[in-house]
């Protein structure tokens, strides 16, 4: 399972098919929901609403992170399950 922050270099590899689906922190900047949860959409990539980034963050043991990328197939397909 491999977690990226779509802002250090996870919107590259949205642009080329490596991720599954996104989490976008409850409280991500409207700039990140636009620019990340954008992108993931036009590449038909799911976005999955997650914690707030602070919960997000602690979870991956990093600071606050307002979207990840996960790459996992069957972790995204149980993400997005999830939340439907």
């Amino acid at each position: 399972m491999t977690w990226v922050t779509p802002l250090r270099g996870g919107r590259a590899k949205l642009q080329g098919d490596a991720r599954r689906c996104v989490v976008l922190a409850a409280d991500a900047s409207p700039r990140t929901r636009e620019r990340v949860g954008g992108l993931a959409r036009a590449r038909g990539v799911p976005v999955v609403r997650g914690p707030a980034a602070g919960e997000l963050g602690a979870g991956l043991g990093r600071p606050p992170v307002q979207a990840v990328g996960v790459e996992d197939a069957g972790l995204a397909r149980g993400l997005v399950a999830w939340e439907e």
